[in-house]
């Protein structure tokens, strides 16, 4: 398995991530080189929080316009404005390779060592990091990296044929991010994973966004500073019986005249299966649940019909999958408690679906099976360019890095002229379930 990440530049500590099963990631640690530490994201115990609430103007469904944190997923997450160009990355470059334990270091060695499980160098400067430890923007940072290096990990272990080529890019405004892509694996025939750390001044267009969202903000010559991160995927596996599954979580930050920051976090992950099996959509929704029902009772069915409301095709009159959850502007009770609450929601990704692809990779499919994937595949195409607020929020970005938008979309999609699935088929089946949203885990 080594040999199909040799594209990575994979340090000693990702070397061995490789060679380890997938199911259970918290076992990292024990395989990682003697002398690392890998831990996985939300290592602080989850605790009970008084409940989540998100900002005034938020509610369930599609809002008009392009939200801040949603519309800025353009820029904190896989459908991002992404700028600058590309370079390989490294894992562990030489000229910061990992040291010793040092008494006289100890945070130095803390934060390189849990660099070296990452797929590359964080996009902030260490040193900066280093000096702010416990700042959200430092532990969102770290969040989003560990992240994306435990769903690739899973992924990559699962494909077992194609590796991941990462490309670290950088914002002449500010920051940077990193895209992890695997395509045509044996498993996977796209699968992306994407993080970006962007700072800089909003735009105008975006300042006036979040004002019809109900936020009141103080410009300084017209000037807004903006900090925003995120991670974000799409996974396309081959069989059309494996299902297709997003995830996004990010975190902003806005500083107005008078130094006052705002904040808010967003995110969410839902699944799009080709055939429906309702097996899979309970141990999906249930997991999600779990994680929610961590932090309230009521926040997984507030934020499953949001869900639902989110990803409706309009002019198709269906939703694009089967949901899961979605949220944005949450910035209370506080700001560590929405965090950990995120943790959570981060660390129920691989558990919701490693065990789906695992199941359904090797099945067996028609030619019309096929079909099908590809057909629906095409409404991923239009709900993503049509409807998705960041993706259209990057395309209409100056200087925004067009791969990182598109870094959602199928590499194969079709379109037929007024094609309808037969009465009672398991086409039509599934199509009755994306017009109709199911309760899952009642």
């Amino acid at each position: 398995m080594a040999g199909h990440l040799g594209r990575l530049s994979a340090g000693p500590c990702w070397r061995a991530l490789a060679r380890g099963g997938c199911g259970e990631l918290r076992a990292w640690s024990q395989r990682c080189a003697a002398g690392r530490i890998c831990r996985p994201p939300g290592t602080a115990g989850t605790e009970h929080s008084r409940g989540l609430a998100h900002g005034p103007s938020s509610g369930g469904g599609s809002r008009p316009g392009a939200g801040l944190a949603t519309a800025l997923a353009g820029l904190a997450g896989l459908a991002t404005a992404a700028f600058g160009h590309v370079q390989r990355a490294e894992m562990v470059p030489k000229s910061s390779g990992v040291r010793s334990p040092s008494p006289e270091r100890p945070q130095e060695d803390d934060l390189t060592r849990r660099c070296s499980c990452f797929m590359a160098l964080p996009v902030t400067d260490l040193g900066e990091l280093r000096k702010r430890p416990g700042d959200m923007k430092t532990k969102m940072e770290l969040l989003i990296l560990e992240t994306q290096a435990q769903v690739c990990q899973a992924l990559a272990q699962v494909d077992g044929g194609a590796s991941f080529s990462v490309d670290r890019w950088e914002r002449k405004e500010g920051g940077g991010g990193i895209s992890c892509v695997l395509q045509d694996g044996r498993v996977f025939e796209k699968a992306g994973v994407s993080i970006s750390v962007v700072h800089g001044n909003l735009s105008e267009e975006a300042a006036k966004q979040m004002r019809s969202r109900g936020k009141v903000l103080k410009t300084k010559d017209g000037k807004l500073p903006f900090s925003a991160m995120g991670v974000s995927s799409v996974i396309h596996p081959k069989n059309p019986h494996a299902p297709t599954i997003h995830f996004n979580y990010r975190y902003f930050e806005v500083e107005e005249a008078d130094g006052t920051k705002q904040w808010w976090f967003g995110g969410g992950c839902d699944l799009t299966p080709t055939y429906l099996n309702q097996e899979d959509a309970v141990h999906f929704h249930r997991t999600l649940k779990e994680a929610c029902d961590r932090h309230g009772p009521d926040l997984y069915p507030k934020f499953k019909k949001w869900c639902d409301d989110y990803f409706f095709i309009t002019h198709r009159g269906e939703r694009r999958g089967i949901g899961g959850i979605f949220f944005d502007d949450l910035d209370s009770p506080s700001k560590e408690e929405v965090f950990r609450f995120v943790q959570s929601c981060a660390q129920a990704v691989v558990p919701s679906y490693i065990p789906l692809v695992k199941k359904h990779c090797d099945d067996s499919f028609t030619p019309q099976e096929k079909l099908w994937q590809q057909l629906r595949r095409g409404r991923y195409v239009e709900f993503n360019l049509l409807y998705d607020r960041g993706t259209k929020f990057g395309l209409f970005t100056p200087g925004s890095r067009i791969e990182s938008i598109l870094m959602s979309l199928p590499l194969t999609a079709r379109w037929e002229y007024m094609h309808s699935p037969s009465e009672n088929s398991k086409e039509a089946e599934i199509l009755e379930v994306l017009r109709h949203p199911r309760d899952w885990v009642h």
